[in-house]
């Protein structure tokens, strides 16, 4: 079994010391889903909800995300985002969220692209909450990344 990165010797959290890798390109795509009822998917689609446009919103919530990501989880490394490219979709039963990051450094950004998917599920359920408090943020989860030591990796 691979020891965590993320723990000392002593099983103490730390910062993982990148400072001898290679800077390489790297890029990440993650994935969610918002379950909602055909009217809220309506309503969504729309552009008409009370707050304005609900995909336009979320997309650059999740981009604003992906930036922040170190800010949020404590062991992330601050990295020099050179994209960062959220799509909200419809698709049967509610919304489908994509992220796509890159960067060129010294660890990868799957965790600026899971944030990014996840801040755009969460401003989806904010705008569209007062339509439907029954939506359900599901399925987020990593699905390629490209570049570092561990190469490439697909779901």
């Amino acid at each position: 079994m691979s020891r965590l990165t993320h723990l000392d010797e002593t099983g103490r959290a730390r910062m993982v010391d990148v400072s001898d890798k290679p800077v390489t390109a790297r890029e990440a795509v993650a994935e969610g889903f918002v379950r909602m009822s055909p009217e809220t998917l309506a309503l969504a689609l729309s552009g008409e909800g009370k707050k304005g446009d609900v995909r336009a919103v979320a997309e650059i919530a999740g981009v604003m995300a992906a930036k922040k990501t170190s800010d949020l989880i404590p062991m992330c490394h601050p990295l020099p985002v050179t994209k960062a490219e959220v799509r909200v979709e419809p698709a049967e039963g509610g919304l489908s969220v994509t992220a796509r990051v890159k960067t060129t450094g010294r660890t990868g950004v799957e965790m600026e692209a899971l944030t990014a998917v996840s801040v755009a599920c969460l401003t989806l359920y904010d705008m569209l909450k007062a339509a439907e408090k029954s939506m359900v943020i599901e399925a987020v989860r990593l699905t390629e990344k490209t570049g570092g030591k561990s190469g490439d990796w697909k779901a």
